[in-house]
């Protein structure tokens, strides 16, 4: 077997990505699908942290564009990746795996709150923890939400696991001759206004010289290659310094 040369990795799935072959909601099967990628990865030796969003449900930055007041729109789209995290912690329970979830929110009943510690202690002796209600504050987005996540447990590298195979000029669903980059620095990226993730997460990322990955959550084996890394989607690194 190959060794991964990614050890602790923090995977940020999209909600979309647990829609499998439905228009919304949560597909029990991609559920079982996305546990056994994340179970593969771990038996080879990684450390995982994983971030869930919420747009299967609800976005909290479109319920608020359409008049409800902001702190209460971001607060439901938050409980909406904790609906998310439970889905997949009961998918991953069921393959046997060790599991948590860790709000930013507290919901006792549910889950355990975020603290940084726990989450590096819990990773470390072997059990996959996911992350849920984002930062636990409003006005930022679950991509934000996963980079300071990434940061905190001291992550290698960041996944982000969408339903496209890496990053592009523009829309590669819409427009036939879209450019799929293989790789950029986080200053093309802003400059450009790349659809990568929002501008506070790419500056975190770059300040914290974490490199950042596209992958398409669909493709088997992705995240396993990238552990190991094979060349994947698209990279996104800090831009080199020149002497």
């Amino acid at each position: 077997m190959t060794t991964i040369t990614h050890k602790r990795i923090l995977v940020k799935l999209s909600g979309e990505a647990l829609l499998g072959s439905l228009s919304s909601g949560i597909d029990a099967a991609m559920i079982d699908k996305l546990a056994g990628e994340l179970i593969a990865l771990h038996g080879a030796g990684g450390e995982i942290g994983c971030v869930v969003g919420g747009g299967n449900l609800m976005r909290g930055a479109n319920l608020a564009e359409n008049g409800l007041d902001r702190v209460t729109a971001d607060h439901m789209g938050m409980l909406a990746t904790v609906i998310n995290a439970l889905a997949l912690h009961d998918g991953l329970i069921r393959h046997g795996a060790r599991a948590a979830v860790m709000s930013g929110l507290d919901i006792p009943q549910v889950c355990e709150r975020y603290t940084q510690r726990d989450a590096r202690q819990r990773i470390a002796a072997g059990e996959i923890v996911i992350f849920a209600a984002g930062t636990g504050s409003p006005y930022f987005t679950t991509d934000t939400g996963a980079s300071l996540r990434a940061i905190e447990i001291q992550a290698d590298l960041l996944i982000k696991a969408t339903r496209v195979d890496g990053i592009y000029d523009k829309d590669p669903l819409k427009h036939e001759d879209a450019l799929r980059y293989s790789q950029l620095d986080y200053d093309q990226a802003i400059d450009q206004r790349l659809a990568v993730m929002d501008v506070a997460a790419m500056i975190l990322c770059n300040d914290n010289a974490l490199d950042l990955v596209v992958c398409d959550i669909n493709q088997p084996g992705a995240l396993l290659e990238l552990a190991r890394g094979e060349p994947v989607g698209t990279r996104v690194t800090r831009k080199e310094v020149e002497q």
